[in-house]
Protein backbone atom coordinates (compact mmCIF):
# COMPACT_ATOMS: atom_id res chain seq x y z
CA UNK A 1 0.00 0.00 0.00
CA UNK A 2 1.34 3.40 -1.01
CA UNK A 3 -0.81 5.56 1.30
CA UNK A 4 0.48 6.46 4.75
CA UNK A 5 -0.89 4.24 7.49
CA UNK A 6 -4.13 5.78 8.78
CA UNK A 7 -5.34 2.90 10.96
CA UNK A 8 -3.49 0.90 13.57
CA UNK A 9 -2.09 -2.55 12.78
CA UNK A 10 -4.79 -3.97 15.09
CA UNK A 11 -7.57 -2.34 13.09
CA UNK A 12 -6.02 -3.50 9.82
CA UNK A 13 -5.86 -7.04 11.17
CA UNK A 14 -9.55 -6.80 12.13
CA UNK A 15 -10.39 -5.55 8.63
CA UNK A 16 -8.36 -8.41 7.14
CA UNK A 17 -10.46 -10.87 9.18
CA UNK A 18 -13.61 -9.28 7.73
CA UNK A 19 -12.24 -9.41 4.17
CA UNK A 20 -11.47 -13.11 4.63
CA UNK A 21 -15.17 -13.81 5.16
CA UNK A 22 -15.89 -13.06 1.49
CA UNK A 23 -14.86 -14.81 -1.73
CA UNK A 24 -11.66 -13.67 -3.41
CA UNK A 25 -12.23 -10.45 -5.32
CA UNK A 26 -15.28 -9.50 -3.23
CA UNK A 27 -13.44 -7.40 -0.62
CA UNK A 28 -15.91 -4.56 -1.38
CA UNK A 29 -18.35 -6.52 0.78
CA UNK A 30 -16.23 -5.63 3.83
CA UNK A 31 -16.85 -1.87 3.50
CA UNK A 32 -19.36 -1.63 6.35
CA UNK A 33 -17.14 -3.66 8.65
CA UNK A 34 -14.06 -1.62 7.71
CA UNK A 35 -15.91 1.64 8.40
CA UNK A 36 -17.15 0.31 11.75
CA UNK A 37 -13.64 -0.75 12.76
CA UNK A 38 -12.18 2.59 11.68
CA UNK A 39 -14.85 4.52 13.58
CA UNK A 40 -14.21 2.48 16.71
CA UNK A 41 -10.55 3.43 16.53
CA UNK A 42 -10.87 7.06 15.46
CA UNK A 43 -14.23 8.01 17.00
CA UNK A 44 -15.49 9.14 13.59
CA UNK A 45 -14.83 8.58 9.87
CA UNK A 46 -12.98 11.37 8.06
CA UNK A 47 -12.50 11.71 4.32
CA UNK A 48 -8.87 10.69 4.80
CA UNK A 49 -9.98 7.53 6.59
CA UNK A 50 -12.57 6.72 3.91
CA UNK A 51 -9.96 7.21 1.16
CA UNK A 52 -7.57 4.95 3.06
CA UNK A 53 -10.23 2.25 3.42
CA UNK A 54 -10.98 2.48 -0.29
CA UNK A 55 -7.34 2.04 -1.19
CA UNK A 56 -6.94 -0.77 1.34
CA UNK A 57 -9.91 -2.61 -0.13
CA UNK A 58 -8.87 -1.80 -3.69
CA UNK A 59 -12.12 -0.07 -4.58
CA UNK A 60 -13.02 3.47 -5.69
CA UNK A 61 -13.34 6.04 -2.88
CA UNK A 62 -16.90 6.80 -3.97
CA UNK A 63 -17.90 3.23 -3.05
CA UNK A 64 -16.84 3.90 0.55
CA UNK A 65 -18.39 7.38 0.61
CA UNK A 66 -21.72 5.98 -0.61
CA UNK A 67 -21.90 3.53 2.28
CA UNK A 68 -20.66 5.99 4.92
CA UNK A 69 -23.16 8.66 3.91
CA UNK A 70 -26.09 6.26 3.61
CA UNK A 71 -25.93 4.71 7.09
CA UNK A 72 -26.61 6.95 10.09
CA UNK A 73 -24.31 4.87 12.30
CA UNK A 74 -21.25 6.44 10.67
CA UNK A 75 -20.15 9.81 11.98
CA UNK A 76 -18.67 12.02 9.27
CA UNK A 77 -17.92 14.74 11.81
CA UNK A 78 -16.56 14.44 15.33
CA UNK A 79 -19.55 13.50 17.51
CA UNK A 80 -20.16 14.48 21.09
CA UNK A 81 -18.89 12.30 23.90
CA UNK A 82 -22.32 10.67 23.99
CA UNK A 83 -24.13 10.00 20.73
CA UNK A 84 -27.84 9.39 21.15
CA UNK A 85 -29.61 7.97 18.11
CA UNK A 86 -33.39 7.83 18.30
CA UNK A 87 -35.39 5.61 15.95
CA UNK A 88 -38.25 7.54 14.38
CA UNK A 89 -39.58 4.87 12.02
CA UNK A 90 -43.32 4.22 12.16
CA UNK A 91 -43.51 1.78 15.12
CA UNK A 92 -41.30 4.05 17.24
CA UNK A 93 -43.12 7.17 16.03
CA UNK A 94 -46.46 5.66 17.00
CA UNK A 95 -45.07 4.71 20.41
CA UNK A 96 -43.69 8.10 21.44
CA UNK A 97 -40.46 8.73 19.50
CA UNK A 98 -41.48 12.27 18.60
CA UNK A 99 -42.23 13.03 22.25
CA UNK A 100 -38.83 11.58 23.17
CA UNK A 101 -37.18 13.67 20.42
CA UNK A 102 -38.86 16.86 21.65
CA UNK A 103 -37.70 16.07 25.18
CA UNK A 104 -34.09 15.56 24.03
CA UNK A 105 -34.17 18.75 21.95
CA UNK A 106 -35.42 20.75 24.95
CA UNK A 107 -32.92 19.15 27.30
CA UNK A 108 -29.84 19.78 25.15
CA UNK A 109 -30.93 22.67 22.94
CA UNK A 110 -30.03 20.81 19.76
CA UNK A 111 -31.82 19.06 16.94
CA UNK A 112 -31.07 15.93 14.97
CA UNK A 113 -27.63 16.02 13.40
CA UNK A 114 -26.32 18.55 15.92
CA UNK A 115 -23.87 18.45 18.82
CA UNK A 116 -24.34 20.42 22.03
CA UNK A 117 -22.14 23.51 22.46
CA UNK A 118 -20.16 21.78 25.20
CA UNK A 119 -19.42 18.83 22.88
CA UNK A 120 -21.00 16.31 25.22
CA UNK A 121 -24.06 15.16 23.25
CA UNK A 122 -24.78 14.49 19.60
CA UNK A 123 -28.39 13.76 18.70
CA UNK A 124 -29.11 11.69 15.60
CA UNK A 125 -32.24 10.36 13.97
CA UNK A 126 -31.98 6.68 13.17
CA UNK A 127 -33.71 4.15 11.05
CA UNK A 128 -35.12 0.88 12.32
CA UNK A 129 -32.99 -0.89 14.92
CA UNK A 130 -34.99 -4.10 14.63
CA UNK A 131 -36.63 -3.79 18.03
CA UNK A 132 -40.06 -2.48 17.06
CA UNK A 133 -41.71 -4.29 19.97
CA UNK A 134 -39.62 -2.19 22.35
CA UNK A 135 -40.51 1.15 20.77
CA UNK A 136 -39.44 3.84 21.04
CA UNK A 137 -35.83 2.72 20.88
CA UNK A 138 -32.58 4.65 21.35
CA UNK A 139 -29.03 3.63 20.63
CA UNK A 140 -26.23 5.05 22.77
CA UNK A 141 -22.83 5.36 21.06
CA UNK A 142 -23.85 2.77 18.43
CA UNK A 143 -23.54 -0.05 20.97
CA UNK A 144 -26.11 0.15 23.74
CA UNK A 145 -29.80 -0.10 22.94
CA UNK A 146 -32.42 1.36 25.26
CA UNK A 147 -36.11 0.44 24.95
CA UNK A 148 -39.50 2.02 25.78
CA UNK A 149 -37.90 5.47 26.03
CA UNK A 150 -40.31 7.90 27.63
CA UNK A 151 -39.10 11.34 28.78
CA UNK A 152 -38.91 9.95 32.33
CA UNK A 153 -36.79 6.98 31.25
CA UNK A 154 -34.59 9.29 29.21
CA UNK A 155 -33.96 11.46 32.29
CA UNK A 156 -33.09 8.38 34.37
CA UNK A 157 -30.75 7.12 31.65
CA UNK A 158 -29.02 10.49 31.38
CA UNK A 159 -28.58 10.67 35.15
CA UNK A 160 -27.07 7.18 35.06
CA UNK A 161 -24.67 8.20 32.28
CA UNK A 162 -23.68 11.37 34.14
CA UNK A 163 -22.68 9.25 37.11
CA UNK A 164 -20.53 6.91 35.06
CA UNK A 165 -23.05 4.07 34.78
CA UNK A 166 -22.85 3.72 31.00
CA UNK A 167 -20.61 4.34 28.02
CA UNK A 168 -20.74 7.84 26.63
CA UNK A 169 -20.16 9.86 29.77
CA UNK A 170 -21.76 13.29 29.75
CA UNK A 171 -19.33 14.64 32.33
CA UNK A 172 -15.57 14.82 32.36
CA UNK A 173 -13.23 12.65 34.43
CA UNK A 174 -13.42 15.08 37.37
CA UNK A 175 -17.13 14.64 37.85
Amino acid sequence: MNAPLVLSPESLAAIDREIAKFPSGKQRSAVISALRIAQQEKGWVSNVTMDFIAQYLGIPSIAVYEVATFYEMFDLEVPGTCKITLCTNLPCALSGAYEAAAHLRRKFGIGFGETSADGKVTLKQGECFGACGDAPVMLINNHQMRSFMTPEKIDRMLAEIEHGGNPGRLVGPDG
